[in-house]
């Protein structure tokens, strides 16, 4: 299949933050609890990054180590592109893609490369920003980029709440809600966020290669994890930040119009939305693979697959969200039996086809900024 077409792609995540605010300590607690799940990670010094997770999981080829400054620096759009042809190669078997920016680096650019890419194998995942809820006023005196880094992101990591107060804790969230009102926002100590947030569901590997390959968190079960320093406590291997999920599988078809205004209007808190829609006679000739991330979305359409089932099957992943209410809304987008009975006029699909890359290096439907 080609993935341009089906939505079959590798997420590419730009994950972003201040020095110091814990993007490291995120990556690595991503390697150890990726649940077979394989990562390629561009970063611009290996550091503290532990790449003997990768290395172990077999995939040290497909680590890329970018040095001499800020990867939005460092390279143009094309030169990414070549980074991540190699890293979503079909032989990598690669799940998400990583990209650990400076400390420095401008966020917005590296989402703009991404958007303007024109690999097809790659989507992109979102922009996660890290904040270090300990020193964040005065990061935001240092730093008064910061304000507009949150404004663009699609999810906000608030770390080290281990440091501060209950009191400061909420305080430090009202501020991020204030200035980042679309992204979704999860508290953690020590970079724990659920993985569940970035991976998909049904991204495992094979049974035949989990048989295979001896994974970096099997070794780490083995020889008992070191819980001294950062990671002690009695909880201290356990992600302490979840998620909630909403999963839509109904037969009804969904009105497109609806279906938009919802997309359109979606609360803040809901990270990712993934599946396929059936559009019913609005076009019967396809079904259509969404991907939405943050603000950014778009629609595969495809060929119904011969003999399948006619289905709508969504799922809805977030923090802070409502999922009844959000099943809600979406039952209220199906089509009405009545509704089914009249033709629907042609510009029913004109909204959702705004949303559908015609050209490889056009521009995203979606604005980031």
């Amino acid at each position: 299949m080609n993935p341009s077409t089906t939505g079959d792609q590798i997420p590419v995540v730009v994950l972003a933050g201040f020095l110091g605010s814990g993007k490291t300590t995120l990556l690595n607690h991503l390697l150890r609890r990726r649940a077979g799940n394989r990562i390629a990670v561009v970063v611009n010094d290996f550091g503290a990054v532990e790449i003997d997770a990768m290395t172990v999981a077999g995939q040290v080829g497909s680590t890329v180590s970018l040095g001499n400054g800020c990867l939005c620096c460092a390279v143009d759009a094309s030169e990414l592109d070549g980074y991540l042809e190699r890293l979503s190669r079909p032989a990598a078997r690669i799940d998400l893609i990583v990209i650990e920016a400076s400390g420095l680096a401008e966020p917005q650019e590296l989402v703009r490369m991404i958007l303007t890419g024109d690999n097809p194998r790659t989507v992109y995942g979102g922009l996660v920003q890290v904040v270090d809820a300990a020193e964040f006023d005065g990061t935001r005196d240092r730093h008064p980029e910061t304000d507009r880094h949150l404004a663009i992101a699609d999810l906000v990591v608030l770390n080290k709440t281990d440091r501060v107060t209950a009191a400061e804790h909420e305080r430090v969230l009202g501020v991020i809600g204030t200035l980042g009102p679309g992204a979704a926002v999860v508290s953690a100590s020590y970079g724990r966020i659920d993985p569940g947030l970035l991976f998909d569901p049904a991204a495992r590997p094979a049974e035949d290669e989990k048989i295979r390959q001896l994974s970096f968190e099997d070794l780490r079960a083995d020889e008992g994890e070191d819980h001294t320093g950062e990671d002690a406590g009695e909880h201290a291997h356990h992600p302490h930040t979840g998620y909630e999920s909403v999963s839509y599988d109904e037969p009804a078809a969904m009105d497109p119009r609806r279906l938009m205004a919802f997309l359109d209007s979606r609360p803040g808190g809901l990270y990712r939305v993934k599946g396929f829609v059936d559009f019913g006679a609005a076009d019967p000739a396809n079904r259509y693979a969404v991907h939405a991330v943050g603000r950014f979305l778009r629609f595969y359409p495809e060929p119904w697959p011969r003999g399948a089932e006619r289905r709508t099957q969504l799922v809805l992943i977030g923090s802070g969200i409502d999922p009844n209410a959000l099943a809600k809304e979406l039952t209220v987008c199906a089509v009405t039996e009545t509704e089914a009975a009249t033709a629907p006029d042609e510009s029913v699909m004109w909204g959702v086809l705004r949303y559908v890359r015609s050209e490889p290096a056009a521009e995203e439907a979606a604005d980031p900024t």
